[in-house]
């Protein structure tokens, strides 16, 4: 039997080999985590059986509460949100998770400044899902404003206030 002791460079080749193997195989998982996103276009919500708003946009959430919007909210989430905040709002990571939004609020005791803080939150949501998030010419989120009427996107509003991680 003729064995011959491995040297080093025979040891350092067969390390760089699987090392590349490795690095295709996380790129390729990587990828497949892209593709597995899914189409990310924003998605038209059915908003019938909703108090039409009209043409100018609300300040607040007019839908609080309401189990016809939360019910639109909860499909309409799944629709367009869900694949970059999570299935139930529960972000893996790639986005804000959305049960936090208002944690500032559901710790305030003083009434008016828990409203006022429900109000300024409301404005941001509105402000994010009408026109977007872009930083340094990236998107990070696409607007939906012209895919979604005020309806849809309160109705999503309302959902996520059910799926908070504090309790108001």
């Amino acid at each position: 039997m003729d064995s011959k002791p491995q040297t080093g460079k025979g040891l350092y080749q067969g390390t760089r080999k699987g090392l590349k193997l490795m690095a295709t195989a996380l790129g390729l998982a990587c990828a497949g985590l892209a593709w597995s996103h899914g189409d990310v276009t924003p998605q038209a919500v059915d908003t019938k059986g909703l108090p039409e708003l009209g043409k100018d946009w609300r300040a607040e959430n007019p839908y609080r509460g309401n189990a016809t919007a939360i019910k639109i909210g909860t499909s309409a989430y799944n629709q367009n949100c869900a694949r970059c905040h999570g299935i139930e709002a529960i972000s893996g990571g790639i986005a804000p998770d959305l049960r936090k939004i208002d944690n500032d609020c559901a710790s305030l005791k003083d009434a008016p400044k828990k409203a006022a803080c429900l109000k300024e939150i409301d404005d941001f949501f509105l402000t994010t899902v009408r026109h977007g998030r872009t930083r340094n010419g990236a998107v990070y989120m696409p607007p939906f404003e012209g895919t979604m009427n005020q309806e849809a996107i309160w109705s999503i509003k309302a959902y996520l206030e059910t799926r908070r991680e504090k309790p108001m």
